[in-house]
């Protein structure tokens, strides 16, 4: 492990996240106050709990995020637009959207980087983060994904919802990466839940890790 790999800075690296629909008011509130303690980077949650995390996070550095268009991206840009809004308006800080799948797929590339560019235009000063789900993809779609996500001023390329057929890879990462280069940064998230899967996904280029598993992770490495 690198030395530089400290237990602050992968933290610092973090979106601590609970998606499951399942997910209760308790277990926000504990996952705000988990985030607090690891100086995690974000709070990510759906979109029903972006106040009550807002409130939670309250004068801590710990960033309120939550999803657009979520999981499946198959949501119109005008359902998409307002679900941002609400969540700008609620106290979201990022927001991490749900490419429109069914237009990569067809090659209707334009539809595709209209779709994010209403998102990015609608979050302001928001981060926006663009899920282009790498696993119903292949290399070349991941590439147009990036350049549609680069073109449409996003600030981050995303692998996965965690709800797909697969998660991140380093392989995809790396690609992400190369595509990006430094103008965008790389958030890796799906099936990461031991150091050594977050530490492979930094090492290939990622910049945030999304994770479940946040308090396991840091837990195993040193101070």
């Amino acid at each position: 492990m690198p030395k530089e790999w400290t237990k602050a800075s992968i933290a610092q690296t973090i979106d601590h996240t609970i998606l499951k629909p399942s997910a209760t008011s308790e277990q926000i509130k504990e996952l705000c106050a988990e985030a607090r303690a690891n100086k995690f980077a974000s709070v990510c949650v759906n979109p029903r709990w972006v106040s009550l995390v807002a409130k939670e996070l309250s004068g801590s550095d710990v960033a309120v995020c939550t999803v657009i268009g979520f999981p499946l991206g198959a949501n119109t840009r005008e359902i998409k637009v307002k679900e941002t809004e609400l969540a700008i308006q609620q106290g979201a800080q990022e927001v991490d959207m749900v490419i429109d799948i069914a237009s990569l797929k067809s090659g209707d590339y334009k539809s595709l980087e209209e779709d994010i560019r209403a998102v990015v235009k609608t979050a302001g000063k928001a981060v926006v983060k663009v899920i282009i789900e790498t696993c119903f993809l292949n290399n070349e779609e991941k590439r147009i994904a990036c350049e549609a996500a680069m073109k449409a001023g996003a600030h981050f390329v995303k692998t996965s919802t965690g709800f797909g057929t697969g998660g991140a890879t380093a392989d995809d990462v790396r690609l992400m990466r190369k595509v990006v280069g430094e103008t965008m940064r790389v958030k890796a998230s799906g099936g990461i839940r031991s150091y050594h899967d977050a530490i492979a996904m930094l090492e290939a280029g990622a910049d945030r890790i999304g994770t479940s598993s946040g308090v396991a992770i840091v837990s195993e490495l040193p101070e």
